[in-house]
């Protein structure tokens, strides 16, 4: 795993201030509790997933360069020139893509940060059910645990596809991080299945959370 190749640290250091010019003009982007993401050591930010800004947004807004986990699909074209120079990673969606967590796991082990949306696909956000690959990631390599709430990128009554109105206040809640309580003497696959709970549960939790205390996020001034 050490042997895989991370993107280099200086690409999502570049991109940062473009998604900071974009969440600040065209919208109304907001990071709540920014100073509770570890500015140093390895950190997996784990965020709901409802609408195509949501990476963009926790991307331009997090305190640090982060290097997210994007479906492959997007990487083609113009879009995917650009995710791929600000230092995404592609993953395979449809199988268990290895490379792409020990891609993953070499910009942890190099001390940086990695974004994730556990529940694979654009859904409700609600934190239904999650995937596998963040825990996984996250036992193999001691990161800690950012979980992230993401709020107006999916007005209400509009679909996954659709895009939220011109200077919509977007919010990006950074919970307090964790890490897992899992007992080492459990075998692999049990390990994995716990950790997995704890992250939808406190992910879950955190979305809950943030919204009743922020309220909606979708007003347009």
């Amino acid at each position: 795993m050490s042997q895989a190749v991370a993107p280099h640290p200086n690409r999502a250091r570049i991109g940062r201030p473009i998604g900071k010019v974009i969440f600040s003009t065209l919208y109304r982007g907001t990071a709540l509790h920014p100073e509770r993401v570890p500015l140093a050591g390895p950190v997996i930010l784990v965020a709901n997933h409802a609408a195509f800004l949501d990476g963009p947004l926790v991307f331009g807004l997090a305190p640090r360069p982060v290097s997210f986990l994007v479906k492959q699909e997007a990487f083609s074209g113009f879009w995917g020139w650009t995710i791929r120079n600000v230092g995404q990673i592609p993953i395979d969606r449809s199988v268990g893509d290895r490379a792409a967590l020990a891609s993953a796991s070499a910009v942890l082990e190099a001390g940086g940060a990695v974004g994730i949306f556990p529940e694979g696909n654009r859904g409700d956000g609600e934190v239904h059910q999650v995937n596998h690959g963040a825990a996984w990631i996250a036992l193999r390599t001691d990161a800690q645990i950012v979980p992230v709430a993401v709020s107006g990128t999916r007005a209400p009554g509009s679909t996954k596809d659709d895009w939220p109105a011109f200077r919509s206040r977007l919010v990006v809640d950074f919970g307090d991080p964790f890490r897992f309580a899992v007992d080492p003497a459990v075998p692999g696959r049990d390990r994995l299945r716990l950790a997995s709970d704890q992250l939808r549960d406190a992910l879950a939790s955190h979305v809950r959370r943030s919204r009743v205390e922020n309220g909606p996020s979708t007003d347009v001034h």
